[in-house]
């Protein structure tokens, strides 16, 4: 069958602004997203600055001052830049046991003179360690021209074989070795910026928390706003129980016409399971462009959704 037009059925739109609704409760992350979806839309979803003061009010009502859950998340995987995945992967050395993060923009990896790791913002221009020889047997050299992660990565790529990874401590001792005195250095660690919404909307207005993040070990971090300073966004163990805050949104109904072209005349059209099939793949349709609609189907007196179209011969 081919799809024409969306020109019968039915559309709840929630493209509308969002209403934020604070529960006293303490849940952990999951446990808020479930009640959110169960009685409201979603955990807090924020996209703009007008969406922050309305958030700020609602939970200004309650005189809060702490930590609240909202529905931002984000996967925190470390990856080396030549794609290593061997023994010693998994070797760290960070400058605090907790790592720490002072911008939600820290997604590369330095390190100082005495060997320790820090993350910084990718964008930094920093001198860097490459290495050359092979995984399993490197040689660190160091580069002393301050270039972002990105560049640096580039050069070494050009000029050695990549970025260092480091493995173990012989290894990081060996790196610290070429670090110049008094400054830090890019080393190939990294790990991609994956923030998201709990409701699946894109990712773009932010609202961080500039002081210290502690993360961890943590492979998925939950977010919260942090209300003593200001409602701003950091990152706690999802396992913490906190109040939290949903959105829900007004319902826009929007009735509209659907053609459909059968190139196989056996379908019924009106078949249960063919209906379910149609709303699925046109609703997952509709996700991947990003808008965010509830479809059902409308039914005539007749109790069926499809009618054919007659065509009058002149």
């Amino acid at each position: 069958m081919t799809l024409v037009p969306l020109t019968g059925w039915d559309i709840f739109s929630s493209c509308l602004p969002h209403q934020y609704h604070y529960v006293a409760d303490p849940m952990n992350w999951t446990e808020a997203q479930t009640h959110c979806r169960e009685i409201y839309m979603d955990l807090a979803t924020i996209e703009n600055t007008e969406e922050i003061n309305k958030f700020l009010n609602t939970v200004s009502s309650f005189g809060l001052s702490s930590n609240v859950w909202i529905g931002l998340y984000t996967k925190i995987n470390w990856r080396w830049s030549d794609g290593y995945t061997g023994t010693g992967a998994e070797y760290r050395n960070w400058k605090y046991e907790s790592q720490h993060v002072y911008s939600a923009h820290e997604f590369c990896v330095k390190v100082a003179k005495d060997g320790t790791w820090w993350v910084d913002n990718c964008y930094a221009k920093r001198f860097f360690i490459c290495y050359r020889g092979t995984q399993l047997n490197p040689e660190f050299v160091g580069v002393k021209v301050a270039m972002s992660w990105s560049s640096a990565q580039s050069y070494c790529r050009k000029n050695f074989i990549d970025l260092a990874i480091v493995r173990n401590q012989n290894e990081n001792q060996a790196v610290a070795n070429v670090v110049p005195v008094g400054y830090l250095a890019w080393v190939g660690l990294f790990r991609d910026p994956d923030f998201y919404w709990s409701d699946g909307s894109s990712f773009s207005f932010t609202y961080w928390y500039s002081g210290s993040n502690p993360l961890g070990s943590m492979r998925v971090a939950c977010g919260v706003a942090a209300l003593q300073s200001s409602g701003t966004w950091k990152f706690l163990p999802c396992e913490t129980r906190l109040p939290f805050v949903c959105y829900s949104v007004p319902v826009s109904r929007q009735a509209v016409k659907l053609k459909i072209k059968l190139e196989d005349s056996s379908v019924d059209l009106n078949d249960p399971a063919v209906k379910a099939d149609m709303l699925k793949k046109l609703q997952d349709w509709l996700k991947e462009k990003g808008i965010r609609v509830t479809l059902k189907w409308r039914e005539e007196p007749d109790g069926k959704v499809f009618q054919k179209e007659n065509k009058t011969e002149l």
